[in-house]
């Protein structure tokens, strides 16, 4: 009977623990998803970014006070350069930045600090990890469940801390143990194409268009640049449909040659470009670029406010083609229905101090060729030129359309100076069939800011240069693509992989967790194990008293 009895209890205790376990320690969930490091790369000899690939730690948020060998989960809200600073100084294993899928028109204070701080975390080589994810829900209750535990250890009552230190549950960050090396044979990949004027005289002079279609951020697989430089892309294209129309008959060519380029490597101190004038220039003997050029018009960031910069290195000189199209362009915004764009022209010298050019433009003012840029930012300061919150959202179609239409317009007239000389200032060559399309242009701005293109991802396969490639065979003749690659010996240039990974989240306990658990175990046992030995005595007592008041 006491064995039987026994049993019993011990299959009772039994289940009783399980139970006080599946409340205190529930189960270890998973969680994987995609992450994408920060940048790392080489150019004019100096490193950047991130070197670290590997994450191994427990999961914190900035309000936990320490931070050293923990992975710090952070929102784009919870940045400033004084938390950036305590990170780095506190030795944090990892930093995880979750960024919003969708964001707004109009960014927060938060959001514009952090667009304007992005570059300086990438100024300077560092070896901790940093990687950033788009937000989802399950990212966020871990976000706010790693918050909750930061929080409990803060706390200034003791009790807290200690019941946050063994309730808490953390989770361990985990990605692959690879190491990132140098990419094999980076490229870069420059389009051009030409409409030839009428007659295709070799002395005709020839206005160079061009845009520099890659885009730069914190993170290259989250670099859409929409406005810089999708808006300037999506401008050439359909100034090149636009023009081919003007120039599909020989009498209704104007009286220069257009020369359209989409260059590559424009965030990397515009190297297609560089590489493209040498190309032209110094290795081949008949080329459009060593004949006359009257300028070279560069467009970069049209998508957004109510102003046109011209941006110089040296002030046009009167009477020259770079004079005559700045007037028209003055001219053009001085009519309706331009009347509210506000123009100017800004004069910055190229500091050949610095190793890095503010503007395309910079790399054909070098070689003594007429050149400026077009652009609605005043400063190439701007951090809305290089930030992962450059997206479609925050681009503005109509304005675009205005600006092609204007840019359009003041090419067309200075093409067709003459003719245009017999009819008013306000009459307008892109209207009707010939209007600029807002349907296309919003269409191939959706295309490019899809999907990320970053130099890196830029591959001369990639889908974004043959559809492209494709565009300009359709409307232009002698299409050429030139693909460079950085010196062997003296790489102007390098790029590292693994800029893409799978993150792991372990759910977790703290260690002091174990401790307590152990404590809890031993004092649990400790019962049973008495309850057990002195069962029976007090089950025979029972008995008896049972007993006794049956016989009364």
């Amino acid at each position: 009977m006491r064995d039987h009895s026994s049993q019993h209890v011990l299959c009772l205790s039994r289940m009783l623990g399980v139970v006080v376990l599946s409340i205190l320690l529930p189960g270890r969930s998973a969680l994987e998803f995609t992450v994408y490091r920060m940048q790392q790369y080489g150019l004019e000899g100096r490193s950047h970014g991130c070197r670290s690939v590997q994450v191994s730690a427990e999961s914190r948020t900035l309000d936990a006070e320490i931070l050293t060998r923990r992975c710090v989960i952070m929102r784009i809200s919870d940045f400033s350069m004084e938390k950036w600073s305590r990170i780095l100084s506190q030795s944090a294993a990892a930093v995880l930045i979750l960024v919003p899928g969708i964001l707004p028109a109009e960014l927060s204070g938060a959001e514009q600090l952090f667009m304007e701080r992005e570059m300086e975390i990438l100024r300077n080589e560092t070896l901790l990890p940093v990687y950033f994810t788009l937000e989802d829900p399950d990212l966020l209750a871990m976000y706010e469940e790693s918050r909750a535990v930061s929080l409990s250890l803060t706390s200034s009552s003791a009790l807290e801390v200690m019941i946050g230190m063994v309730m808490g549950s953390g989770f361990q960050m985990t990605t692959s143990e690879v190491q990132s090396k140098p990419m094999k044979s980076p490229s870069m990949v420059t389009l051009e194409g030409v409409l030839s004027a009428y007659g295709e005289d070799p002395e005709t002079p020839t206005v160079v268009v061009v845009a520099h279609y890659d885009a730069f951020g914190a993170a290259p697989f989250l670099a859409y640049g929409a406005d810089a430089n999708g808006s300037g892309v999506s401008v050439l294209l359909e100034m090149i449909r636009l023009f081919h129309l003007l120039y599909r008959t020989p009498r209704s060519r104007g009286r220069y040659n257009i020369l359209f380029s989409l260059t590559g490597g424009g965030k990397f101190n515009y190297q297609g470009s560089k590489r493209w004038i040498e190309e032209h220039l110094d290795h081949s003997e008949i080329s459009l670029l060593h004949e006359n050029v009257a300028f070279v018009l560069c467009l970069d960031t049209l998508a957004n406010g109510d102003s046109l910069h011209l941006h110089v290195s040296r002030p046009p000189a009167e009477g020259t083609a770079q004079w005559e199209f700045m007037k028209e362009l003055q001219s053009v915004v001085q009519s309706p229905p331009f009347l509210g764009v506000n123009f100017s022209v800004i004069h910055k010298k190229i500091n050949l101090g610095e190793n890095i050019l503010s503007w395309e433009h910079e790399q054909f003012s070098l070689r003594r060729l007429p050149a400026f840029t077009v652009s609605h930012l005043d400063s190439p300061k701007n951090a809305g030129r290089s930030t992962i919150l450059d997206t479609r959202s925050r681009v503005d179609v109509r304005t675009l359309r205005r600006n092609t239409q204007v840019l359009c317009e003041a090419l067309a007239r200075f093409l067709y100076k003459d003719t245009m000389k017999k009819t008013q200032g306000d009459v307008h060559i892109f209207q009707g069939n010939l209007g600029v399309q807002e349907e296309r242009l919003s269409a191939v701005l959706d295309w490019l800011a899809s999907q990320p293109r970053a130099a890196q991802l830029m591959v001369k396969n990639h889908p974004v240069l043959s559809t492209m490639e494709h565009l300009f065979r359709r409307h232009l003749k002698e299409v050429r693509r030139h693909v460079f690659k950085p010196d062997e010996r003296n790489p102007e240039f390098v790029f590292y992989d693994q800029m893409k990974q799978t993150m792991t989240s372990h759910r977790v306990k703290p260690a002091v967790f174990d401790l307590f658990m152990a404590l809890l175990i031993a004092a649990y046992l400790s019962v049973i194990h008495q309850a057990v030995q002195n069962f029976g005595p007090v089950y025979c007592k029972f008995i008896q008293l049972i007993a006794k008041q049956k016989k009364k």
